[in-house]
């Protein structure tokens, strides 16, 4: 079916921060991380940019393709903020259409395309340079909603009472709890 935004989702140009501090794709506490900063756009669809710095390159000079992979999947994760919903990556398919230089800004956009029970569906694209510049990568995703209890019985013990314990962290965990 049709994705349906949350009527208490962030509104559009807002900008929807870390979901975890430790994040590599979005959180500030990876120095060499990717510190994607991704806003709410118009429907069920986001907006992120990323600067490939020295420490994402694979090949000299160009940024490495799983790094490239972790942008689009941070994108494409961003978009259950205006879900309201816990998901994780179920598949990510990426297309590398052109290299990707070091020191370029990499825009990304991502829409929710469908939602079919705990199945997200969606599709993100990585621009060069800007909103107009040629597509250098895109990528096809499928999420699955997940209860907060995912983290907890998976994650390292003593990471996952750290989180619990921020109450930034408990912030963001309550405002998708959607029965609390």
């Amino acid at each position: 079916m049709a994705p349906v935004r949350h009527p208490d989702a962030p509104a559009p140009g807002e900008l929807l921060g870390a979901h975890y501090g430790q994040c590599f794709g979005c959180g500030d506490g990876q120095p060499h991380g990717l510190q994607l900063e991704a806003r709410a756009g118009d429907g069920v669809s986001v907006t992120a940019e990323f600067t490939v710095r020295t420490a994402h390159q694979g090949a000299p000079g160009l940024a490495h393709g799983g790094v490239l992979a972790t942008a689009l999947d941070e994108t494409l994760g961003s978009l259950n903020w205006l879900l309201r919903v816990i998901a994780v990556t179920g598949r990510l398919e990426t297309d590398y259409l052109l290299p990707v230089p070091v020191d370029t800004v990499l825009y990304l956009e991502a829409e929710v395309t469908a939602v079919s029970g705990r199945k997200i569906y969606s599709t993100a694209t990585g621009r060069i340079g800007g909103p107009d510049g040629p597509v250098a990568v895109r990528a096809d995703a499928v999420f699955i909603e997940v209860k907060v209890d995912h983290f907890i019985e998976n994650g390292r013990p003593e990471e996952i009472k750290a989180a619990m314990n921020d109450p930034d962290q408990i912030r963001r965990v309550r405002a998708f709890e959607v029965n609390p």
